[in-house]
């Protein structure tokens, strides 16, 4: 029987990508949020508020999502950014999931061209898996964890040939705000033991 909504995976994709982005996030304290790597790079604080910026002006802009909060949060730490983007992704991902079918095909302005709606949320979610796979190694850059994110990382076992486990921080963003507000879970990390964790070790 096809599918009565052939786009939900769109939605699907969202839930689990604003999960991932705000698990990145949560691995910093709150004293990495000012750490610059190189001159022209951002900080772990300016790449939150750049995902905030970016994500409001491209679904209220190209595609008419428009969540009810201000852009940043009032106070910038790292506990507000974290409740802060959790409370409008999810906004979002609610009304996405009210669009119809025919919605995601519709044309939209992208900057200068016309495209599908599809084709923006598509850029929109390889743009923030683009600045979240730069936090992570500002992760590593400052020595902190690095939990999975698709799959095993180096601290998880290394590489997936080895059958390494899969161990995410969270499993919903309901429970990672619970545990953040009270300091944070942190699950133990096997890392890769005697096995390379890249193919040119």
């Amino acid at each position: 029987m096809p599918d009565a909504d052939p786009w939900s995976f769109f939605t699907d994709a969202y839930a689990t990508e604003r999960l991932k982005t705000l698990s990145v996030w949560s691995a910093f304290r709150e004293e990495d949020l000012r750490y610059r790597c190189a001159e022209r790079a951002r900080t772990p604080l300016e790449h939150m508020v750049h995902q905030c910026v970016s994500e409001d002006t491209w679904m209220r802009n190209m595609l008419g999502i428009a969540a009810p909060f201000e852009v940043l949060p009032l106070k910038e730490s790292r506990l507000t950014f974290l409740l802060h983007y959790a409370a409008a992704s999810g906004d979002r991902l609610e009304q996405l999931h009210e669009k119809p079918a025919g919605w995601w095909t519709g044309g939209t302005r992208f900057f200068d061209v016309e495209r599908s709606r599809a084709w923006v949320f598509l850029r929109r979610i390889a743009h923030s898996a683009h600045h979240r796979g730069q936090l992570t190694v500002l992760l590593r850059l400052l020595g902190r964890p690095v939990y999975s994110t698709y799959g095993p990382s180096a601290d998880t076992g290394g590489l997936f040939m080895h059958q390494p486990p899969t161990i995410y921080r969270y499993h919903s963003v309901e429970e990672l705000l619970a545990a953040e507000t009270e300091g944070g879970a942190w699950p133990p990390l096997p890392g890769p033991g005697k096995q390379p964790v890249t193919e040119r070790p």
